[in-house]
């Protein structure tokens, strides 16, 4: 088979290419796709049927760097899916569901104002599913060369849906990363977890909100999510904690956490059964604080952003009657990704080796970012504030 080109490559190889030279790129990589898909057990009439006419869409790769898990501050994140709106329907869609959200629960074990979160958060209660052809958005992934493996799977297994469930291409609409139905599945989760809660022979996750929330439910069990705990909760810290535990690679006993002086947001001792917690400050340290338990890891396995697993936690609390955060997020400007690697070089010039600066601040970067911190007498919270990237010399 002649050679697969990526679009990086032969942009690395030619300098900036023609439209035509593009499209030729994109065909050959269709192609391969084409071939994989039928070595993987795709009939060749769902083959044609699905990537026939498949097309390149630019948006995709545009959004797929712009994740606003990645490129927000937690405060515009978290107020614009944390909403007084999407409390009041979460509240009323759990009333008007209560006697399948309270049978969910009792076979999966997942509280009802979860579920609702989740469906909240990622459709806004299926009333937004997305406009996006899934199989052009996992083509034009599975043709980028950054996560070819993976999209490349998740096609294959849209193909087989497809395939399974005789579904048309403009049925097959979702998010620009190929997320499908009222609870966004990759096309992975779908054909594992889906269930045909209704009993009409198809796992319908476009149209039977109860074939939803069930996949839901059976997906956060298989996710390892623990009967009868909490995701978390807000937490107060005392005004000499000196950060030296923070983040998720920390996690330390709710008698520890309760020790050092922490407490409910509300001023209340912890419980202090023989949990594991890790402490969040996703605005830093004038911020609100969360300890994060073992099913805020499992939120997590379903999308990997401390942002979206805060969000789920506390839209879940405000639906079943909790109240508002005792802390508000302060309101910082988005930082771009630029200014973050800017930040990343820096660090690694310093000698806190965190890595090969990409924009996203992850364990390692914070890490850095606090030891840094500590040296220059800032407040080793990991934030990248105004003061840090001055201290940095960066503006």
């Amino acid at each position: 088979m002649k050679k697969l080109l990526t679009f990086a490559s032969l942009i690395l190889a030619t300098g900036l290419p023609s439209l035509s030279a593009l499209a030729q790129d994109f065909d050959t990589c269709v192609s391969a796709l084409k071939q994989k898909a039928l070595a993987a057990g795709v009939s060749s009439k769902t083959v044609e049927e699905g990537l026939g006419q498949v097309k390149y869409v630019a948006r995709v790769i545009e959004l797929d760097k712009k994740q606003p898990e990645f490129s927000q501050t937690f405060d515009n994140y978290f107020s614009k899916r944390v909403t007084d709106w999407r409390v009041q329907e979460g509240r009323r869609l759990l009333k008007q569901h209560g006697q399948l959200l309270h049978k969910l629960q009792q076979e999966y074990g997942i509280p009802p104002q979860y579920l609702v979160a989740f469906w909240g958060l990622e459709t806004n209660f299926g009333s937004y599913k997305g406009k996006m052809p899934v199989i052009d958005s996992l083509t034009t992934l599975a043709c980028d060369p950054r996560r070819s493996d993976y999209f490349t799977g998740e096609l294959i297994q849209a193909l087989k849906l497809k395939e399974a469930y005789q579904f048309d291409n403009a049925q097959m609409q979702g998010s620009w990363a190929g997320a499908m139905g009222h609870t966004q599945f990759m096309p992975s989760a779908y054909a594992k977890y889906a269930v045909d809660a209704d009993g009409d022979g198809k796992a319908d996750l476009f149209n039977s909100t109860q074939d939803a929330l069930s996949s839901a439910a059976n997906f956060l069990n298989n996710l390892g999510w623990m009967r009868n705990e909490r995701w978390g909760r807000e937490v107060s810290l005392p005004k000499d904690y000196d950060y030296r535990h923070l983040g998720r690679n920390d996690k330390q006993s709710l008698t520890t956490w309760a020790g050092l002086g922490i407490t409910q947001a509300n001023g209340r001792a912890l419980s202090t059964p023989d949990m594991q917690a890790a402490l969040y400050l996703p605005a830093g340290h004038t911020g609100p604080a969360f300890l994060g338990y073992g099913n805020f890891d499992v939120i997590m396995r379903w999308n990997r952003s401390e942002f979206y697993a805060i969000a789920v936690g506390h839209l879940a609390d405000r639906i079943n009657g909790g109240a508002r955060l005792h802390v508000a997020p302060p309101k910082h400007d988005n930082i771009s990704r630029a200014k973050l690697k800017q930040l990343q070089a820096k660090l690694n010039e310093k000698g806190y080796e965190v890595g090969k600066p990409d924009g996203v601040l992850g364990v390692n970067s914070r890490a850095g970012l606090q030891a840094f911190q500590r040296s220059v007498g800032l407040v080793a919270d990991g934030f990248p504030s105004d003061e840090t990237f001055s201290a940095l010399g960066i503006k």
